[in-house]
């Protein structure tokens, strides 16, 4: 059993470094559970400095795959880039700053790890721990979740979360077209269309971050995300949106 950690990365050269202390320790902690692992860092033409520490810290470590974009694209384009290079049995999605704590590994591989689930979502609002920052963000995500959910017929209570993961197989078959933050509503209207799926949900902390210490989404992704959700769930169907449509019955295996 293989986990791939997929993390994108644009100007985060603040928390990489620290970021990856704590996925590497999380991925030892789970080593009864998973076999090897692997970490595939995309840098999204970062101008702070992060492409620098890439190149020297992590380019020749094993277990890294590192990659770098020839211009920013967005979140989406540097994910679609990542999960092309990975070959785990599970595909886990990581952002590079530290709002999301991969100490919460163990609960999100559970359900896959025990063979009841072939996507997991960790949901900010099911947690026991977050920190209170913006009540309209708030709105914002309740209004997109619920939107999506409409369309979707899930009832998950976070869709925006960064915290996906999903059986390699099924990611892998993506036909991702979202360059931004569009990506989130793009994933989950896909994997919806497909019959059979099993989808969960579990609680995870978080700790968000201020537009000072470095926050980049803002209202137009939202606007944004409006348009993916209508895009994904009525305007593409299911052989659109895979290039080969997943099996459960085989990857669940």
């Amino acid at each position: 059993m293989k986990l791939s950690i997929v993390i994108p990365i644009y100007n985060e050269s603040a928390t990489l470094c620290q970021l990856v202390d704590k996925v590497c320790d999380a991925a030892v902690k789970i080593a009864s559970k998973i076999d090897t692992f692997e970490i595939v860092m995309v840098d999204d033409c970062s101008d702070d400095g992060s492409r620098a520490l890439l190149q020297e810290h992590f380019s020749n470590r094993p277990n890294f795959k590192v990659l770098f974009q020839k211009f920013n694209q967005g979140k989406g384009a540097a994910l679609c880039a990542g999960i092309a290079k990975t070959d785990g049995d599970i595909v886990l999605i990581q952002d590079a700053d530290l709002e999301y704590d991969p100490s919460d590994y163990p609960v999100l591989l559970g359900p896959i790890l025990s063979k009841r689930a072939d996507v997991v979502y960790g949901s900010r609002f099911k947690g026991d721990i977050s920190r209170v920052l913006y009540y309209y963000h708030y709105l914002g995500n309740q209004f997109l979740t619920l939107m999506s959910n409409i369309f979707t017929n899930l009832n998950l209570s976070d869709m925006e979360t960064c915290y996906k993961v999903f059986r390699g197989p099924i990611i892998r078959q993506m036909i991702i077209t979202s360059k931004r933050f569009g990506v989130e509503p793009e994933m989950t209207a896909k994997i919806a269309k497909i019959k059979g799926i099993r989808i969960y949900e579990v609680p995870i902390s978080y700790f968000g971050r201020t537009y000072d210490e470095g926050k980049k989404i803002g209202w137009k992704d939202g606007v944004s995300a409006i348009w993916s959700i209508l895009k994904y769930n009525v305007f593409t169907s299911l052989e659109n949106s895979f290039s080969t449509i997943p099996k459960i019955e085989d990857v669940s295996k």
